[in-house]
């Protein structure tokens, strides 16, 4: 039996933080093969990017990192990367072990095109000229299904799509035939579509060359089609490993079965999602089933029922007494194209093409389509952020589209949204107390700051934060704990309408599970009426009641959510179900 292509042998990492030695990784061992897929999957700080990082040798100086990191390069000399010199790490870093890092647009260069940058890798590698590493670079971004590589080799990283740059990502690291490659979150915040293209691609690569691949994700679903193994990490540790179809079909650990319970795909419509702390101390099982029945939430549009043949059966109700809060008229917005030669007018982009719908008082609209779809401009033109070409957006009986910004104020008080990444919608020098203070003193909201704090207080109660995280900074949060302090901001105003845009797609599955458990809950509580915009159907048709579906900014499908979930009609809708990861996983016990 040949020996492995990686051997990790009692891994720990420490980091020494203010004379304080903080534990990151706690004894691991595992191992990969030649030609194998190997899956650590954990939620942020379970520490499956800092154990790529360590093989990588990529950790900061504050980090101890103890144990055998053996590695077989090409399968011949043995070299243990902890004990390599500089001169070594940087021999086999790139070549022999490349990374593919969960932000492309960070990863890349923003001043350099990006064929510059992958022949840059080549060369640095490979004794090739720049003509010959030009050729590689159009054979290697054809190999990963560029479209038109000669033009991108010429662009730069923010003129391509998010899918494009992790292309090129990709290309950069099978540049030099690597033995070994790990992805670390490749497909995060990805379309669901292009997320299993990166996917497939990275598989189809690895049974080309036989490489052995490490693929680090938060997602249980995302490994089902595509890991040969499974490691689960949990606090620092593995918790459970094995192959993918024993892990998935009889989880044995508390933790890899709340990975997978967690998730919007497997519940119904308006359950509570289960959280990780139901799975690690879970309650007895009638007071699980109580409480799920006491927070079900019944669509009033739809009856459910259940069928042998389709598992499940719609049937509209006719409903007459609900208001129209929102009305969109042959909404457009149009951008201006780039110009052409010889004074030609340059075609303008249709990035909402003649939009109508309705949200009624109290209804939760879900969005949804792919990236360039059209949705998040159709959400921001809605908020006046975005300019409309033409069409009408009547709110609570104004008409919106007519107003200045002036005119605008007083409407924004009762029009809110939550945007995608809560880091970048937050002020870093602002305490989190003080962000959520700031609307209210533009508004009038009370007449003092102390009235204003004990407000604060109440919405970060809200939100399950605490009364002491008045005064921290946005940067002392976790991305789920910063996206609970954007939605505190949004509700300051007590606003009747909400727009999510993306708010959740980021987030590890059990603190989306926790988020989308609030959302539902404010719902109840706040009555507001919203817009949930998003590119995963699951998570849409878990929070809405209603589903609209866009592409190429037109609306191409729209119905009740279980409907067009579980019947979709139009063939775009289907292919966005078909692409939800680990769909049909279940969970057992």
């Amino acid at each position: 039996m040949s020996k492995p292509l990686l051997s990790v042998q009692d891994l720990c990492i420490d980091f020494i933080s203010e004379d304080e030695r903080v534990p990151a990784v706690k004894n691991i061992s595992f191992t990969v093969n030649a030609g194998e897929i190997v899956a650590i999957v954990g939620e942020s700080g379970s520490g499956k990017s800092v154990t790529a990082l360590s093989l990588m040798q990529l950790l900061p100086k504050q980090a101890i990192v103890n144990g055998q990191l053996l590695f077989s390069v090409k399968q011949q000399q043995t070299i243990d990367l902890k004990q390599a010199t500089e001169k070594e790490i940087n021999a086999v870093r790139g070549k022999d072990m490349a990374m593919i890092f969960q932000e492309p647009m960070t990863s890349l260069n923003p001043v350099f095109t990006c064929g510059y940058q992958v022949i840059e890798a080549i060369q640095l590698h490979q004794q090739l000229s720049s003509a010959a590493a030009k050729e590689k670079t159009i054979a290697l971004f054809e190999k990963v299904k560029l479209p038109d590589p000669i033009s991108i080799m010429n662009r730069y990283p923010h003129q391509l799509s998010g899918g494009q740059k992790q292309r090129v990502m990709i290309a950069m690291a099978i540049s030099c035939n690597p033995s070994m490659l790990i992805a670390d979150e490749p497909t995060t915040a990805l379309d669901v579509t292009v997320q299993k293209t990166i996917l497939e691609l990275i598989k189809e690569l690895q049974l080309q060359s036989g490489m052995g691949v490490i693929l680090i994700t938060h997602d249980l679903g995302l490994v089902a089609d595509i890991a040969d193994r499974v490691l689960v990490m949990y606090k620092g540790e593995i918790a459970e490993q094995g192959s993918t179809k024993a892990v998935l079909q009889n989880p044995q650990h508390p933790y890899t079965k709340a990975l997978m319970g967690c998730r919007p795909a497997m519940h119904q419509r308006g359950e509570r999602l289960p959280v990780v702390s139901d799975f690690m101390a879970p309650q007895p099982s009638n007071e699980v089933a109580e409480s799920i029945q006491s927070e079900e939430i019944v669509s009033p549009q739809i009856d459910i029922s259940h069928n042998s043949e389709q598992g499940i059966r719609l049937k509209r109700k006719e409903t007459h007494d609900r208001d129209v809060v929102l009305k969109v008229e042959n909404l457009k917005v149009y951008f201006p194209g780039k110009k052409t030669l010889f004074g030609k007018t340059p075609m303008p982009f249709k990035a909402v093409d003649d939009v109508s719908f309705t949200v009624s008082k109290g209804e939760t609209l879900g969005l949804v389509g792919e990236s360039g779809c059209g949705k998040t401009t159709l959400g921001r033109a809605i908020l006046h952020l975005v300019p409309a070409s033409s069409g009408n957006i009547i709110l609570n009986g104004v008409n919106l589209a007519g107003l200045s910004k002036g005119a605008m104020k007083p409407v924004r008080k009762d029009l809110q949204i939550v945007f995608q990444d809560p880091y970048g919608s937050l002020n870093p020098r602002l305490t989190i107390g003080a962000a959520i203070q700031e609307p209210m003193k533009v508004h009038g909201i009370f007449s003092s700051n102390f009235a204003r704090k004990d407000k604060v207080i109440e919405l970060l109660e809200k939100v399950n934060l605490k009364p002491e995280h008045f005064n921290r900074y946005p940067h002392q949060f976790s991305g789920g704990q910063r996206q609970r302090i954007c939605i505190a901001r949004a509700l300051a105003l007590n606003p009747s309408f909400l727009i999510f845009d993306e708010s959740v797609s980021a987030l590890d599955v059990s603190v989306q599970a926790q988020v989308l458990n609030l959302l539902n809950d404010l719902k109840r509580e706040f009555h507001f009426t919203a817009i949930f915009i998003s590119h995963d159907l699951s998570v849409v048709r878990f929070i809405s009641d209603r589903i609209m579906v866009m592409n190429k900014g037109k609306i191409i499908e729209e119905g009740p959510a279980d409907e067009v979930y579980f019947s979709p009609q139009n063939e775009y809708t289907k292919k966005l179900i078909a692409a939800i990861p680990g769909k049909k996983l279940k969970v057992e016990g």
